[in-house]
């Protein structure tokens, strides 16, 4: 703001107008402005001993980053957040609004003044070790599983017993790695007929070898985890059912790094404290229908599911590799009108989540869920693994291609839910197998 004066000199006819500078608004310093906006979105990620190169604690090294940081945050690279607003509203976004990231561009621009000490906020306290804490129940794999150095990706199912003496409802679910170099991504299954243990000791291996599907119908699953997932618990009053005598099964996607690896992944189960008053249930909608031409920059994947009853749609995973570059995914309701339920425009392999809505979308009978996933083969994209561009089917493989819809949804009535589990079930495992799966190359 200026201050503006008028001086009237009559015997020269003039009216001066004169503007006294005033001086410019204090600028944004780290301890009152940037660390809340770091401590609320990137701490969880850049602190001692987790997965970021750095740590976003303390002002010194903020600092020093103070460049990179307002360049990541005004391209929206970080934090990592893919879903696009306004196209599903979603529990623990990581987006930062315009007004923060604005606040970090003119901090770094004033030369990233620290403030006064009294201003800074506490820094966030975090559980040591498991991400959301102390789990209730922790099962690990019984035995290492070596990776050989070269040679196709593996897919190796785990079987653990767990030993459950009572039916058990479970909030969160924490899948942790023991070396994250080598695991592509762990689907999570139940089973509480004993058919894993059959498969599991008729191969002499640890663990037994399946693609696709496990080898037989799940009795229910737990999620899964590939790179950039953050657990999360899920919404008040809805949880997983976990049935006495199960057993966990890791579907376990490996890829060889050039050296020997050993993986040996745990589990961290949370329950419910008190009972959950819907159970949700999961199934993946997906297509390999997959040939992409080199060169190719528009290539369109699509697939579909309708609902089986009426259900509450709770979560949406999308998963896809390297060069898939746009997710849209939308619902058709009976009465002729749609719902976008995730658009993901720039699709990132090392970024992947686990999407749960705040409000639970309700899908009636029906309702065709569509997912239209598009490619880009070509030498432009950055993220291809082949130099030049080659021909890119389906295949477990990295550097092949996936179209897959994991969702998460809880029956609108209770006593619907066996014919919901049986036919999503049903359809998850049917897709799997009705086309031979690729061998990984």
């Amino acid at each position: 703001m200026r201050v503006i004066s008028l001086v009237i000199i009559p015997a020269l006819g003039l009216l001066l107008i004169s503007a006294s500078p005033q001086p410019p608004s204090k600028a944004p310093t780290f301890n009152k402005d940037i660390a809340p906006i770091l401590y609320s979105n990137c701490v969880s990620c850049h602190r001692p001993g987790e997965v970021a190169p750095f740590s976003l604690i303390d002002y010194k090294t903020v600092k020093k980053h103070a460049d990179d940081i307002s360049t990541v945050t005004e391209s929206r690279y970080m934090p990592p957040w893919k879903a696009e607003a306004g196209h599903g509203d979603f529990l623990n976004e990581r987006r930062l609004t315009e007004a923060q990231i604005k606040l970090i561009k003119q901090w770094n621009d004033a030369g990233t003044p620290e403030g006064d000490a009294k201003d800074l906020p506490p820094a966030p306290k975090f559980a040591e070790g498991w991400y959301l804490g102390e789990p209730d129940m922790v099962v690990k794999m019984p035995e290492a599983y070596k990776v050989q150095p070269e040679g196709r990706d593996v897919f190796r199912c785990f079987v653990i017993p767990m030993d459950l003496p009572e039916d058990k409802f479970v909030r969160a679910v924490e899948y942790r790695p023991s070396n994250r170099r080598v695991v592509h991504h762990s689907l999570l299954f139940l089973d509480t007929t004993g058919a894993a243990r059959k498969l599991d000791e008729a191969d002499p291996g640890v663990g037994y070898g399946k693609m696709g599907g496990v080898g037989f119908v799940p009795s229910g699953g737990l999620g899964g985890w590939a790179p950039g997932v953050f657990p999360q618990p899920l919404p008040d009053g809805i949880a997983r059912r976990l049935k006495k005598g199960s057993d966990l099964i890791l579907q376990t996607h490996f890829h060889p790094t050039g050296k020997e690896e050993i993986e040996q992944s745990s589990v961290g189960i949370y329950f419910c404290k008190t009972p959950p008053t819907k159970v949700m249930h999961g199934t993946m909608v997906a297509s390999r229908k997959i040939d992409i031409p080199p060169g190719e920059k528009n290539y369109k994947v699509n697939a579909s599911i309708t609902s089986p009853i009426d259900v509450d749609l709770i979560g949406i995973t999308p998963h896809a590799h390297l060069i898939c570059k746009e997710m849209k995914v939308w619902a058709n309701f009976p009465d002729g009108t749609t719902q976008d339920l995730i658009w993901i425009k720039d699709w990132d392999f090392n970024w992947q989540d686990q999407y749960l809505y705040k409000k639970a979308i309700r899908i009636p009978h029906g309702t065709r869920v569509d997912m239209e996933f598009t490619y880009d083969n070509s030498a432009g994209n950055l993220r291809n693994p082949h130099r030049p561009p080659q021909r890119v089917t389906w295949g477990p493989g990295s550097a092949d291609e996936m179209a897959g819809l994991h969702i998460e949804v809880a029956p609108a009535d209770e006593d619907d839910a066996d014919e919901l589990s049986q036919a999503l079930w049903g359809k998850m495992m049917r897709q799997r197998q009705t086309i031979g799966p690729k061998q990984p190359r």
